[in-house]
């Protein structure tokens, strides 16, 4: 039994709120801890607040649960504080993809990349540092396990302008996954992938078999040749020119490349995400009222921040697959500075990247070029400056024009400039 305490920040998320209960309620190791939720959203709070309760008895976690919708009063004694949270996420985003399309610019999702990435840093990046701010003086030993993007820019401002210790955690790395196997006709199961780079732009540098320890790059290579051409095009055309397969999907890897909307440039399915929200809310209702069992929501879920948590708590020295951290030398020719995307060992002293080595030259020099972008973004959204923000867009490859810029620039200034501000 464990008496650790864990902060959920965002608990209402649709993205990662349900997978963070799946995994906390699923895992013995944290039997009688504290789950604080915190959410700015009394709805949001409460809904989930109601099925911790019945999550909680139903596995018999014995864990305290507690409702926040103020952060400062669930921060005392956290060791761990798990954030999954954004500014008007998808009304905001709507104008990040479609101002900058009005302009000619052509991004494939307008979140992690290109004038859609910057102003999710803008608007993003004020908020989280407050958090981390209240963390150094309440809570100043605790991780940060960040899930919102952009994942990179999070995580490069954190290891930039604050000691709290944090990780980012994403699910790209297992996309990939899923790629290579579909492709090559195997189970997924069966392999193993070894991947560095960046968030959304993570490169396979091994695909194995699992039990024998078989390279399966010969055999990826021959089955690529033949397979569905539709099929993650622009992921597969960087595969042929640099020598080793891009993670995660074509949307996402798109955001850091001029000719990224060769993948597609349709953005994010908003009328999806709106049918899922309300389909997710009624689910909840109905297994919170007892109408349906809970199922596989007992089951852990694919995500790894409880591996996390329980691997520095109990020593574990174990490796997870992916993580996003500062670099510091873990991507040998990459910046010191930069955020990467890297596998981790976890032990009581903490988060360990696994020192990766060189990426191959012309990978290397794709990555260099994106961060040097997310540096000038996290300058632009740390000191709350127009001017650096303009600098921003204009060293993004995706920006292919000057006064398509500062048309741009203007309007999601003037639409976001409530929550931009110095937060440093």
């Amino acid at each position: 039994m464990n008496n650790t305490k864990i902060v959920f920040m965002g608990a209402g998320s649709v993205s990662f709120g349900l997978s963070t209960f799946r995994d906390i309620f699923s895992c013995d190791e944290l039997k009688g801890s504290t789950l604080s939720l915190v959410d700015i959203d009394s709805e949001n709070l409460k809904r989930m607040y109601d099925l911790a309760l019945i999550m909680n008895a139903a596995s018999k976690a014995g864990l305290k649960i507690e409702a926040f919708e103020d952060r400062k009063k669930a921060l005392p004694g956290a060791e761990f504080v798990i954030s999954s949270i954004a500014v008007e996420r998808c009304s905001l985003w709507k104008y990040d993809f479609e101002i900058p399309k009005k302009y000619g610019i052509r991004q494939t999702l307008g979140e992690n990349g290109g004038p859609g990435g910057l102003f999710f840093s803008m608007r993003t990046i004020p908020m989280i540092m407050d958090i981390v701010h209240d963390m150094e003086r309440i809570c100043p030993t605790a991780y940060y396990i960040n899930f919102s993007n952009p994942e990179s820019r999070i995580v490069l401002a954190l290891g930039r302008y604050s000691p709290i210790k944090s990780t980012g955690l994403c699910h790209g790395i297992f996309m990939g996954q899923n790629d290579v196997a579909k492709i090559m006709g195997v189970n997924k199961s069966d392999i193993e992938v070894w991947g560095a780079g960046l968030n959304h732009f993570q490169w396979l540098l091994d695909i194995k078999d699992k039990k024998t320890g078989k390279d399966l790059y010969p055999l990826f290579r021959e089955k690529e040749k033949a397979y569905d051409p539709s099929f993650m095009p622009l992921s597969r055309k960087l595969f042929n020119a640099f020598g080793k397969y891009p993670s995660c999907s074509d949307d996402h890897i798109g955001e850091y490349l001029q000719y990224g909307w060769e993948g597609g440039e349709k953005g994010y399915d908003f009328a999806a995400d709106d049918r899922y929200r309300v389909e997710l809310k009624k689910e909840i209702a109905d297994k919170t009222l007892g109408k349906k069992p809970l199922g596989d929501w007992l089951t852990p879920s694919p995500e790894r921040s409880i591996h996390v948590v329980t691997g520095i708590l109990n020593n574990k020295k174990q490796a997870i697959e992916s993580s996003i951290v500062y670099n510091r030398g873990a991507i040998t020719n990459l910046p010191y500075d930069a955020a990467v995307e890297v596998p981790v060992m976890l032990d009581a002293g903490g988060i360990h990247p696994i020192c990766i080595g060189e990426l191959p030259l012309g990978i290397a020099k794709l990555c260099t070029t994106q961060i040097g972008v997310q540096q000038m973004a996290v300058d632009a959204a740390v000191n709350g400056s127009k001017e650096l923000a303009l600098q921003a867009l204009l060293v993004d490859p995706v920006v292919t024009s000057i006064d398509s810029a500062v048309k741009i620039l203007d309007e999601l200034w003037e639409i976001n400039k409530k929550y931009i501000r110095k937060c440093i």
